[in-house]
């Protein structure tokens, strides 16, 4: 996690309201701790499981980080050992990374990989740390595999587990804070930006960082002693794939198909604040989502996901982490920056694809659950990407995974107040249990996504210029950018102010000349995006 200082007012807000009703999702969650003795926190690891034991790889030792260059990301606070969990015993097993080889010991004790599942093999990409072979704080190139069953098995006997890790090296995998998942054998590494130096929040030259704005996608052979990959395309988007730290969720869709969700995540690119809507990815392309806004989960957590075939709904649950909203004595606030919050959300998206968020009835049990991750329970019926079968399942009560680790806070902004002392790592657990309710009807809060701004463009197709219009009910800020299909800003402008009711604005001084499909965004208020596909003629 790479925070940043944003100045801002602690205001209440009332353009979206919470609203009190049935819900849809007849379900209970609640959590129970878990204790394990002697194990320790982290946070932003990288992990994998085997017949419900859990392979644990990287992440960090401490808090959030800290502001100042110097005590940012210490090498002390590295996860050098791997962890074998057995969480139905209640055991855990350990091995120190530094008897391999330097490009995997130096990977595998970094911070926010990018990591998959297939199988028994985990892939793990990129990461940030300290790099001892290179002296300084890095993005590592390298994708590496584990074989999940055979190391846990090493670990728990104490033996060696090099044989079964490889890796290979290319600037392709050099990502941290990005996602890595995979829709019919291919992969997507989705996001992410890559950042070597050392952290600085004032953007002084100690580091250099470069988000990617893509979706990577390659096919990978792992069979033989060497790896190796091919098929390597990418979508590039400067603005609305300009994200990290986010959660990016496996989806079932309305049609049936898997894809995968990206929601929320940092920072805009004219604004040290989150993106609140989602991006729909499929194995066709990349669908931005901004007629829907999603407020009280805008950093990497836990995430569960569920489909309910039978109405054919897509819940996604959200744990904790941090948000630019949240509910106090029932009012919901905007903080803008992005504090660690308790909420619980769930947003779903029905059957002709709308999307709704819910702030749900039970909270985390302190300011908790940023940078966790949430294991599946195996035995939960699950489609390959790990979505649960909501529709299968029979008993009134089931435990569907686990919440571990992240990092806990006992303020709500530590950060902007320099006193990142107050989180750590949590070497919490807890298991996540769904419990059928008699009636469907939990109280709920129901918040408005809604997108308020609509744009109209003329003439479109167009030459040289065109005019996009709106209405506004009160004068506002607004951006608006111009893109191609190579994932090029052609235009951008300055923060522009609007007149209360209808705005036309000209656009003019295009620098293309070729017939091409360019996308016009618009942004309003920092918050509501808008985007229209233009035609150069």
């Amino acid at each position: 996690m790479f925070n940043k200082f944003l100045y801002s007012l602690l205001i209440a807000i009332s353009v979206i309201p919470g609203v009190k009703g049935q819900s849809d999702f007849p379900y209970e969650l609640s959590l129970k701790p878990l204790v394990i003795q002697n194990l320790p926190g982290l946070h932003s690891y990288s992990y994998g499981q085997h017949q419900g034991t859990w392979l644990i790889i990287g992440g960090r030792k401490d808090g959030l980080h800290a502001r100042q260059p110097f005590n940012a990301f210490p090498a002390s606070m590295n996860n050098t050992d791997i962890y074998v969990i057995d969480p139905v015993a209640k055991q855990f097993w350990t091995a120190s990374v530094n008897s391999l080889p330097t490009g995997i010991r130096e990977q595998f004790q970094s911070t926010n990989m990018n990591f998959h599942q297939e199988g028994d093999t985990l892939y793990i990409i990129g990461g940030y740390a300290f790099s001892a072979s290179a002296n300084g704080h890095i993005t590592f190139p390298y994708l590496s595999t584990v074989r999940v069953s055979e190391v846990i098995n090493a670990i728990k006997n104490n033996q060696s587990i090099g044989s079964f890790i490889k890796q290979i090296q290319d600037t392709l995998f050099a990502v941290t804070g990005g996602h890595l998942k995979m829709i019919d054998n291919v992969f997507y590494l989705v996001g992410g930006h890559r950042f070597d130096g050392r952290y600085n929040p004032m953007n002084n030259p100690t580091f250099t960082q470069r988000y990617t704005n893509q979706i990577r996608k390659f096919t990978v052979n792992n069979s033989g002693s060497q790896l190796s990959f091919g098929n390597v395309t990418a979508i590039t988007d400067p603005i609305h794939l300009h994200r990290r730290d986010y959660n990016l969720v496996p989806q079932i869709y309305p049609n049936g198909k898997q894809g995968l969700m990206i929601s929320s995540g940092v920072f805009q690119v004219n604004a040290d604040l989150p993106y609140l809507y989602p991006v729909d990815i499929f194995d066709s392309g990349y669908f931005p989502q901004p007629n829907f806004n999603q407020y009280l989960s805008n950093y990497h957590s836990a995430v569960l996901p569920l489909y309910d075939s039978v109405n054919n709904r897509m819940h996604t649950i959200f744990f904790g982490g941090m948000s630019q909203y949240y509910y106090q004595n029932g009012q919901l606030i905007q903080d803008n920056q992005v504090p660690f919050v308790r909420t619980i959300s769930r947003v779903t998206r029905d059957a002709n694809g709308q999307l709704t968020e819910y702030k749900l009835p039970v909270e985390m049990p302190s300011l908790k659950g940023s940078s966790a991750e949430f294991i599946l329970n195996h035995a939960v019926p699950h489609y390959t990407n790990e979505v649960v079968k909501l529709h299968q399942i029979t008993q009134d009560s089931v435990l569907v995974g686990y919440i571990y680790g992240g990092i806990q806070s006992t303020a709500l902004n530590p950060f902007s107040n320099n006193q990142t002392n107050l989180t750590s790592a949590d070497p919490g657990i807890y298991e996540v249990w769904l419990k059928k309710t008699q009636t469907i009807g939990q109280r709920e809060e129901k918040l408005s996504g809604e997108n308020p701004y609509q744009i109209e463009v003329y003439p479109n197709p167009f030459k040289k210029d065109f005019t996009f219009t709106f209405k506004a009910e009160r004068p506002v800020d607004f951006r608006y950018y111009i893109t191609n299909s190579k994932g090029q800003i052609l235009l951008s402008s300055d923060k522009l102010h609007s007149y209360e009711g209808k705005n036309d604005i000209e656009v003019k001084g295009l620098s293309t000349t070729s017939k091409e499909e360019l996308l016009l965004t618009v942004v309003f208020e920092n918050r509501y995006y808008v985007v229209r596909k233009l035609l150069k003629k």
